[in-house]
């Protein structure tokens, strides 16, 4: 068994194959003049474990060939984050599934899918072959633990997330509640925890995702005012688009937490082990 990976996954790949003590496939990466995608993938083996979060249609593409190279192999798709997965259902006539067609793509030439704190769990039977989904959410519990915050409140950032922030709470007996929006006026909108307190407490607002931080930055304002101690952020995913790891930083938001699923400078925990647990287990 070998480890082979597209781009923007090699620190995960490279934790994923350490612990399963094998080798790393090296891949040679380029394009053409016309900017057309070129790769060739080094000596592989009978199984190979194909490591690749797809955050755009170039990291799609690239994926998309890596699984072709390694056609002589059962291969085992490992996909730490899938972009597109928003999209899983139709709202108007006319739209694509998005998560559909990026499932369908991805389980020609392999024989079964892991993903990562997947959008909806629902997207698992678009693919074609078996497909798990493994939750990064204990991990983040744990992580926090390292912070020794005092009884720290889990927030989540809506009702939709709820479930995501008991997960990461409910093993260490942390209180856990989602944010609310009130409108106050036309123009003014207030968010506070819908049930508990924040004042004089370390909150943390946890996410399967972060995307623009909007949300996270409003909220992490208001919850100073309300009399927080400090807040952080942690999520799975740390997309951190448009600029939202400043944006998050400027409303004096203690750290900033995510994942190796997309390889950040914030990715302070890695879903290398649950990975690996998962590739182990019958």
């Amino acid at each position: 068994m070998k480890v082979v990976c597209t781009e923007n996954s090699q620190v995960l790949a490279t934790r994923l194959a350490k612990i399963l003590r094998t080798p790393v496939v090296d891949v040679q990466f380029s394009r053409f003049p016309d900017g057309e995608q070129y790769l060739v993938a080094g000596d592989l083996d009978d199984e190979t474990i194909i490591v690749g979060s797809v955050m755009g249609n170039d990291a799609l593409v690239q994926l998309l060939l890596l699984v072709d190279a390694c056609d002589n192999s059962v291969n085992r798709l490992v996909l730490p984050y899938m972009a597109y997965a928003r999209q899983d259902k139709r709202f108007r006539q006319g739209e694509p599934i998005s998560a559909r067609a990026v499932a369908q793509a991805l389980s020609r030439g392999v024989s079964d899918v892991i993903t990562v704190n997947i959008h909806e769990k629902e997207i698992l039977k678009y693919f074609s072959v078996p497909a798990q989904n493994i939750s990064l959410a204990g991990d983040i519990g744990a992580y926090i633990r390292t912070l020794h915050l005092d009884k720290p409140l889990i927030l989540a950032p809506d009702d939709g997330a709820l479930a995501f922030a008991e997960q990461v709470a409910s093993a260490n007996g942390w209180d856990f509640d989602h944010l609310e929006k009130t409108r106050l006026s036309g123009s003014e909108v207030r968010m506070a925890p819908r049930q508990l307190c924040a004042a004089s407490r370390s909150v943390v607002i946890v996410d399967d995702i972060i995307s623009t931080g909007g949300t996270i930055a409003t909220a992490t304002g208001m919850l100073y005012q309300q009399g927080a101690k400090d807040v952080y952020a942690a999520c799975v995913h740390g997309v951190l688009t448009g600029g939202a790891y400043v944006r998050l930083m400027a409303t004096g938001i203690r750290d900033v937490i995510c994942s190796d699923t997309i390889e950040r400078a914030c990715s302070k925990i890695s879903a290398a082990d649950r990975i690996a647990s998962a590739i182990r287990r019958p």
